[in-house]
């Protein structure tokens, strides 16, 4: 049967220093803001908190980040499937944080489909989605803010060129899962160029589905990273 998908991404807040690689460890990270696409949307929801003068916050407050937790919740209570790219590691990590709604992420981080890391779970490595996308023949991630660099873009108050890369990023996602239920085949461009694919029968996996998968042969890897890493903030 096909889902009816709800695409979420985060943006967030703290501009960090250059050539950091663990963001999560100078969390509290802040949200500036979030989009969700539905299959049944033409065009992204953006999510942010207002200030005084009615433009957009320097931070979501607990309260809107409140307001979306509950729409995801909402919306998988209408039938639709939530769906990200990381969600489960950092999206719904950090959401929780900033909603202090932990219950409720964790519940929606379980249910959902985070196609990266099914795709880790059968391969044992995680992809990024701009390579996911070009293997796939999509577009990509949005070239309108540099890699990393949206907080100091939200900080300069170019609000829309954020909002274009939070909506291009759920465009992305929703695309890339439409693109590979429809051909059955996940592909993906490495590092070297080349083009690699993963198959699969069934479609996507949701996190609690994806976590049962056989554990792959890592065995070539120096230090390979265990699926229970994703979630140790639950």
């Amino acid at each position: 049967m096909k889902r009816n998908y709800l695409a979420f991404d985060i943006e967030t807040a703290k501009i960090l220093p250059k050539d950091v690689h663990d963001l999560k460890a100078h969390r509290p990270l802040g949200i500036a803001c979030a989009a969700t696409l539905s299959s049944l949307d033409d065009q992204p929801r953006l999510w942010h908190s207002k200030s005084d003068e009615d433009t957009p916050a320097d931070r979501m407050s607990r309260e809107d980040a409140g307001d979306l937790v509950r729409f995801l919740t909402e919306s998988t209570k209408n039938g639709l499937t939530v769906l990200t790219w990381n969600g489960l590691n950092f999206d719904f990590d950090i959401l929780a944080e900033e909603s202090g709604m932990f219950d409720e992420c964790k519940q929606l981080a379980i249910g959902h489909v985070d196609m990266m890391y099914h795709a880790f779970c059968q391969l044992g490595y995680p992809i990024g989605l701009d390579p996911a996308a070009r293997g796939m023949g999509l577009s990509g991630k949005s070239s309108s803010v540099p890699q990393n660099l949206s907080p100091q873009f939200w900080a300069d108050r170019k609000f829309n060129e954020v909002f274009d890369y939070v909506s291009q990023d759920v465009r992305t996602t929703l695309e890339l899962a439409r693109a590979c239920e429809k051909k059955r085949v996940f592909r993906w461009v490495t590092r070297k160029g080349s083009v690699r694919d993963m198959r699969f029968a069934s479609g996507w996996m949701n996190v609690e589905s994806a976590m049962s998968l056989p554990e792959p042969d890592t065995s070539w890897m120096d230090n390979p990273k265990p699926r229970s890493k994703f979630m140790d903030w639950m």
